[in-house]
Formats: structure tokens, C-alpha cells, sequence
């Protein structure tokens, strides 16, 4: 048992130790959690714009292909909805398929 002139140490270390615990178990998890989210928010706001693009390039490659004319401005913006809306799908279907196995 403690001596009551030990009391004030032990509570000391307790706290120390308690302080330690914490930094070690919730703050530095928290900051590579955080590094991590940040990467990711990075990656998202990238292929978000690569996206944009790729939709920008399809439609411009189906105008200069295309005649001239109103119904072919017309078909040319359901293509790209069509092969951008299939390259949607089969990026998706390829993410899900990976975290099955």
C-alpha cells in the first residue's frame, strides 16, 4: 500500500501517463487520418476535373466528326452523354469488382 507522503507523485505519474496515453492513442491516429482525408480530397477534386475534361474531349471529337447541323449538334451531345455516361459505368463496375475478392 502507499504511504500518504506518495500519494501526490503517484497522481503525478498517473496524469503524465494519462496525458502520454491519450497523445499516443487518439492525436497522432487523428493526424494520419487527416493526411490521409486530405489526399483523398486532393485525388477527388483532380478526377473530378479530369472528368470535366474527358466530357469536353468526346463532345469536341464528335462536332469535328460529325456534319454540320442542328440535328448533329443534337447527336453529338447524346453520344457524349452515352460514352461518357459507359465510361462512368465501367470505372464503377471495375472500383466494385476489386473490393469483392
Amino acid at each position: 500500500m502507499a504511504e500518504p507522503n506518495e500519494l501526490p507523485q503517484m497522481v503525478t505519474d498517473l496524469v503524465g501517463m494519462s496525458k502520454e496515453y491519450l497523445r499516443q492513442e487518439t492525436l497522432e491516429p487523428a493526424k494520419k487520418l487527416g493526411r490521409f482525408a486530405g489526399v483523398g480530397i486532393g485525388v477527388g477534386i483532380i478526377m473530378s476535373f479530369a472528368a470535366l475534361f474527358f466530357g469536353l474531349a468526346v463532345y469536341a471529337f464528335f462536332r469535328q466528326v460529325l456534319p454540320e447541323g442542328e440535328w448533329y449538334v443534337v447527336l453529338s451531345r447524346g453520344l457524349t452523354v452515352i460514352v461518357t455516361g459507359g465510361f462512368a459505368g465501367l470505372l464503377g463496375w471495375r472500383m466494385s469488382s476489386g473490393s469483392e475478392s
